[in-house]
């Protein structure tokens, strides 16, 4: 039980759903290791997106900020925001930038919003490449607050965690959380970084025909991420990347930013996180969301299920589930089917560790240690009998020649012949049989044998068709755990002496902010310091002139005279200007 298991992050009515294996994400929130410079980047960029975002994102976005506890002076901490979340079912946990879209959609799912727990850099105020703390809890988390969005994003989840990946889909995610590691990071080299991008771009230009995940990751991105809501003539923003970045939250308003009317078409639409957005999605409303999401999943394997379903499984060359029509489910890693006419399954086969459920349930003796060696069984119905087996009563079980202790020749319509001695069957709670098992048993198709009586007892899975296929397995607890945490790990930043002594200023005039015990010579010392060995810093000019301003301190002219010449740097023009607008106002 949850209750009983140690676990290294905050239990609460939503977390302690979790399945054990997405546990292994969670890390420790880092809020020591912010500086107080994070912190007021933090402020900063919180500051002008609610005097921004007032005007131009969806009404949900200020309403949920005020929801989901979210401060303008101080980055939240985990545990505070899960407090207030609970209160609209949802709760929040801490990881290390990019996880693997399997694992984030699964969370959704369990209705956790994943949090990297980063912060961006003042190099990067204005857009970062790779997830942080204000993209997640001032990007995400107010939106949810809208109960339609939220449960969009939670049956987004659901559906997302079922969607089959190609063998290159975790090549992908793995390039691509590298080169946002090294962005972020101000002590990567510019050929390291080159190296990264080109890996991204040449995987971009070489993924062959888009996965399920692939397309899903892209609805996710066009909606959750970059989307646009309203009309196309006047749109509001409601994506957590558009309302944590104060550059493109802007950019995206411009008319050189075309906008398109949301339909199932973004599901092929790649992007590209590394560059502002060309194109934008407008959804008219959030329960439009929901249709389009319904849309996709109809073309999911998930729901057509059939030899596609097989086939998109095999490619994935992971672990995935096919439900059979009884309702049987089979999980492991599928290698073969055989086709007959029509599209029509014959027989499928899996390869090592494989397991049997119902309703996402393991069937007593038929987990992996049962079924190690891989799994195959036929499908469809026998030849010359119209009543498929699953629906034979035991009165037609015995007209037909299957029952215990009988030694039958069972020949299916694909051409698959199953000959040995039934020895028992495995029914579900309403009486349909699911599992016939044979002793002495030989399975051919044409020339080929499929199974032979040295490898012992066969248990054939009863089903007319193949109904459902999808990612992962059906009982999350009859495999060992084999998703991985990418090893390539979110670079610690190092500082030198010199920015720990601009932190410990950065400090100081937060404490004079929060205590309200600026003076003017305490504003003075920290400015001549800022002249003197912090030519370039910007930001904390910026703090100091609204402290001098709001006393009418004299030194406010000198500040400012200040903050004009570091416009002249291209990289802090904007970035004053509109410092100095909320100042002002």
């Amino acid at each position: 039980m949850i209750s009983l298991m140690k676990v290294h992050f905050e239990i609460n009515e939503v977390t302690k759903k979790l399945p054990r294996h997405l546990h292994k994400f969670v890390v420790k929130q880092p809020y020591d290791e912010y500086t107080a410079q994070n912190q007021a980047v933090w402020r900063y960029v919180m500051r002008i997106n609610i005097d921004y975002l007032s005007k131009v994102a969806h009404e949900s976005y200020l309403t949920g900020l005020q929801k989901t506890g979210i401060s303008i002076e101080n980055i939240p901490f985990m545990e505070g925001m899960n407090r207030i979340l609970k209160e609209i079912g949802w709760s929040a946990v801490s990881v290390d930038g990019f996880i693997p879209p399997n694992a984030f959609m699964e969370f959704q799912a369990y209705n956790v919003l994943v949090i990297a727990s980063d912060m961006r850099t003042i190099n990067h105020i204005e857009y970062t490449p790779a997830p942080d703390i204000i993209h997640e809890a001032a990007g995400h988390a107010p939106i949810i607050s809208n109960p339609e969005y939220s449960e969009y994003l939670r049956r987004f989840g659901e559906i997302g965690s079922k969607a089959i990946s190609s063998s290159k889909d975790y090549e992908m995610y793995e390039a691509i959380r590298l080169l946002s590691i090294l962005k972020e990071d101000p002590s990567s080299s510019q050929i390291e970084i080159d190296d990264a991008q080109e890996k991204v771009e040449w995987l971009q230009n070489n993924m062959g025909e888009l996965s399920e995940m692939a397309q899903i990751r892209n609805l996710h991105w066009w909606t959750v991420e970059y989307g646009l809501i309203g009309t196309l003539e006047n749109p509001k923003i409601y994506g957590a990347g558009l309302l944590s970045s104060i550059g493109e939250s802007a950019w995206c308003m411009k008319d050189e930013v075309k906008k398109l009317s949301y339909s199932f078409e973004a599901a092929t639409t790649n992007f590209d996180i590394t560059k502002p957005q060309p194109q934008l999605f407008v959804t008219p409303d959030f329960a439009y969301l929901s249709l389009v999401l319904n849309e996709f999943a109809n073309t999911m394997a998930l729901r057509t299920g059939g030899i596609k379903g097989i086939r998109k499984l095999i490619n994935s060359k992971n672990l995935g589930t096919i439900e059979l029509s009884t309702g049987i489910q089979i999980s492991g890693v599928f290698t073969k089917v055989i086709q007959y006419k029509n599209n029509k399954v014959a027989y499928f086969q899996t390869i090592g560790a494989t397991a049997l459920a119902n309703r996402d349930k393991e069937l007593i003796g038929h987990g992996i240690t049962s079924h190690a060696g891989g799994f195959g069984s036929p499908v469809g119905k026998l030849k010359g009998i119209n009543l498929p087996i699953e629906n034979m009563s035991p009165r037609d079980l015995r007209a037909y020649g299957i029952y215990e202790g009988k030694s039958m020749t069972l020949e299916f319509e694909s051409g698959v012949i199953i000959k040995g001695k039934a020895i028992t069957g495995t029914r579900d709670l309403r009486g349909r049989i699911l599992i016939i098992s044979l002793d002495d048993c030989t399975v051919t198709y044409k020339d080929e044998i499929l199974f032979q009586p040295e490898w012992g007892i066969y248990d054939m899975a009863i089903g007319k068709e193949v109904v459902s296929a999808y990612a992962g397995a059906a009982d999350v607890d009859s495999f060992e755990d084999s998703s991985k945490v990418s090893e390539v790990k979110t670079r610690k930043i190092k500082y030198t002496e010199s920015e720990k002594e601009l932190y410990f200023l950065y400090d100081q005039v937060k404490q004079m902010r929060k205590t309200n015990s600026a003076t003017e010579e305490k504003i003075t010392e920290v400015f001549n310091q800022l002249k003197t060995n912090f030519s370039h810093d910007w930001l904390l000019n910026l703090e100091i002139y609204e402290l001098a301003l709001q006393n009418n301190y004299a030194l406010k002219a000198s500040i400012l005279e200040r903050l004009e010449e570091l416009k002249c740097n291209k990289s802090y023009t904007k970035l004053i200007e509109n410092g100095l607008v909320l100042c002002e106002n």
